[in-house]
């Protein structure tokens, strides 16, 4: 989702006719969504075909996406020491005429999926500095020319040169000409930029229980997916914590939790938005008159998350943000 698949298309044709691309873009949301409850394999939602499933009946490869019987038997990552670094990745897949400012945003973005999302979280050193490894997909061999990062944030390792040929040769013709171009290149105020509104999701996180429910029953009684099946929306995942104070249906003895237990006497309802389309999105949210916007996006980095705003039954996003409501 966070790469551009179907909504944000960069002019190959590797993912294959619209239709395709549609069916695997729906497809990844599911896994995202079951990502984000921590891989729980018991937490129930409507896949893309409309169909009320659990986690392990969400496919990835050949088992299911969720397999967690919980939140703490995972550590979620968009990515890691082995291969491309995020933002190299998003040069390969984005669009090569997009802009850096953009770049940076859907780099936040992606790791907004796992900094949002329940259980432990592991982030790439560097992943907040725009890490790059001139595209070297694995590094372990490579040495400290691919390896390095300027931890003060003035440069970036883009464009070192063609990363070793073990594991890259066949992407040359690729890597030959997205090295060589300099608006690829993220200078130290977008550096900055990014580690800023990285910084933001972390404060965000650590403002509510909300997002460290801490067991798999809490997860499944607080957050919930509204729109699923065939016609949700493209490149778009809302999720919906809810305190629900005083609901007796929530509440589980066996872990410790009293029944209508308030987790966050501050809030009683989070909306998360992931927005990773070029475009406005507004997205129907129940009581959305309710929420205003997190208290950390608007002390924020971001001037665009500000321009999120509500109705009387939906929230409209700006493109490629994430925007945290609450109420």
């Amino acid at each position: 989702m966070g790469t551009g698949l179907y909504t944000d298309p960069n002019g190959t044709s590797t993912a294959g006719p619209p239709v395709a691309q549609i069916d695997a873009l729906l497809l990844e949301q599911d896994r995202i969504k079951v990502g984000l409850t921590g891989n729980l394999r018991d937490f129930p939602l409507v896949d893309r075909w409309g169909n009320l499933v659990t986690g392990s009946q969400i496919p990835y490869g050949g088992s299911g996406t969720g397999y967690c019987a919980e939140p703490s038997d995972v550590v979620s990552y968009v990515d890691a020491h082995d291969n491309e670094t995020l933002f190299d990745v998003l040069a390969m897949k984005l669009p090569v005429a997009l802009t850096m400012p953009d770049r940076v945003r859907m780099n936040t973005l992606c790791l907004a999926v796992v900094a949002l999302g329940q259980g432990p979280v592991f982030w790439h050193a560097g992943t907040d500095l725009l890490r790059s490894k001139s595209l070297d997909r694995n590094s372990f061999d490579s040495g400290d020319w691919f390896n390095r990062v300027d931890w003060t944030g003035a440069s970036s390792v883009f464009g070192s040169g063609l990363p070793p040929a073990a594991e890259n040769q066949e992407r040359w013709p690729l890597h030959r000409s997205l090295l060589a171009d300099p608006a690829l290149v993220p200078g130290p105020a977008d550096i900055a930029a990014s580690r800023a509104a990285a910084l933001d999701l972390l404060r965000i996180r650590f403002s509510s229980t909300l997002f460290r429910l801490g067991s798999a029953a809490r997860i499944i009684e607080r957050v919930t997916f509204p729109h699923g099946g065939p016609a949700q929306p493209r490149g778009v995942i809302v999720m919906v914590l809810s305190d629900a104070v005083g609901d007796p249906a929530v509440g589980d003895p066996a872990v410790g939790e009293p029944v209508g237990e308030d987790l966050d006497p501050a809030r009683e309802r989070i909306v998360v938005v992931f927005n990773a389309t070029p475009g406005w999105q507004t997205v129907a949210v129940a009581d959305s008159g309710s929420l205003v916007l997190h208290p950390v996006h608007v002390a924020g980095i971001d001037p665009i998350v500000r321009l999120t705003s509500v109705t009387a039954d939906s929230v409209i996003v700006p493109p490629r943000t994430v925007a945290v409501l609450q109420s």
